[in-house]
């Protein structure tokens, strides 16, 4: 049948509204899948966990790259002058470095401080001290070929590890990352190593300058109560790190912006030692290991069943691996790396732990 051509007239206009939209809708699409395929790409960034292991510069042992994916190096310190960097056994850390090359994945960072390193006080309080420092982080990254500082003041505001403090510490502490954010630039890490208490630290100021935070989740106790228990049980003293985590999220640092803190040494009663390895643990004669389930922790007990050391092994390892990821943190940390026995086992449990996908 012979069409009208008026009839053929009167579909063109919806035949160009139809083209156009499917045009609008191609388009759509393509941004659609676009947007898609970088939030996929962000939220798999955001899911690499991390392994960090403290190395000292007082041991010799070199880290198995296959259970690691971060080396903070301990340690550096504020120089005598509160103006720069000194670095513990300097030929130490290049042999660190030296590392990438086998796995150029790793990353290595200088971590400045620790128990008893003094003098960020008086660095932190002067501005042209704290801008040198910050300068001088800059060039310790690129003269060793690091990836990042760690900073490890402990603690601002606070004398007990016999070192100078002031009030105002925790303000100069915020300036101090920014400074040193705004000179190494957005592709150096910068991370800090964190009181259990979350306490010291103006997290909340801090958080978009870093990287992460590795929270120290040990020394909480001594025997008879446990040092780094995962929850609260008739042998834990006040936190644990359950309570740890809540801490600095309430503070301020973002969840998948934690590190949980992993010990390789426990705490024993004078019969033992006060500091313990758990390669030395485990050579121990005489004891038992008992379980406390409520704190998912083990312990030793002598023949009258007295507590007498606390420590982790890889069985409570393997849950707090589990609780880092229900929680969504972004790894886990241990000090140190020479305390683990020949066979690696605490290194292996937490790597394994961490980067399984449950």
């Amino acid at each position: 049948m012979p069409v009208d051509k008026n009839t053929i007239f009167s579909y063109i206009p919806l035949m160009s509204k139809t083209i156009f939209f499917v045009k609008k809708l191609r388009l759509f699409l393509l941004l659609a899948t676009l947007f898609l395929s970088i939030t996929a790409s962000g939220q798999k960034a955001k899911k690499e966990r991390v392994v960090v292991a403290y190395v000292t510069s007082w041991s010799s042992c070199i880290p198995n790259l296959d259970v690691i994916t971060h080396i903070n190096y301990a340690f550096g310190h504020v120089n005598d002058t509160f103006n720069g960097v000194r670095i513990n056994n300097e030929q130490r850390l290049r042999t660190l470095t030296d590392l990438k090359k086998q796995k150029p994945l790793l990353k290595v960072l200088l971590s400045i401080g620790g128990w008893g390193s003094g003098r960020f006080s008086e660095m932190a309080g002067n501005e042209t001290n704290r801008k040198a420092f910050a300068a001088d982080c800059k060039r310790v990254i690129n003269e060793f070929g690091l990836d990042g500082v760690d900073l490890d003041w402990e603690y601002p505001t606070s004398g007990m590890a016999n070192i100078s403090s002031s009030p105002d510490d925790t303000k100069n502490f915020t300036l101090l990352i920014q400074n040193i954010r705004s000179l190494i630039g957005e592709d150096k890490l910068l991370t800090l190593a964190s009181s259990a208490n979350a306490k010291y630290i103006d997290f909340e100021a801090i958080e978009p300058y870093m990287d992460f935070v590795n929270i120290m989740t040990y020394d909480i106790g001594r025997p008879p109560h446990h040092h780094s228990a995962l929850s609260p049980s008739e042998f834990t003293r006040g936190l644990t790190c359950q309570s740890s985590v809540e801490a600095h999220v309430k503070a301020g640092m973002p969840i998948h912006k934690l590190v949980l803190g992993i010990p390789f040494y426990g705490h024993g009663t004078d019969e033992i030692s006060n500091f313990i390895n758990y390669k030395d643990i485990i050579k121990l004669e005489g004891y038992t290991r008992r379980w406390d389930n409520a704190a998912k922790v083990p312990y030793l007990v002598d023949s009258l069943e007295k507590f007498v050391c606390c420590y982790d092994d890889a069985e409570s390892i393997e849950i707090k691996c589990q609780y880092i990821d229900t929680l969504g943190m972004l790894g886990g940390m241990y000090w140190d790396y020479d305390g683990d026995d020949e066979q690696g086992t605490l290194q292996k449990a937490v790597y394994e732990g961490v980067t399984k996908r449950r």
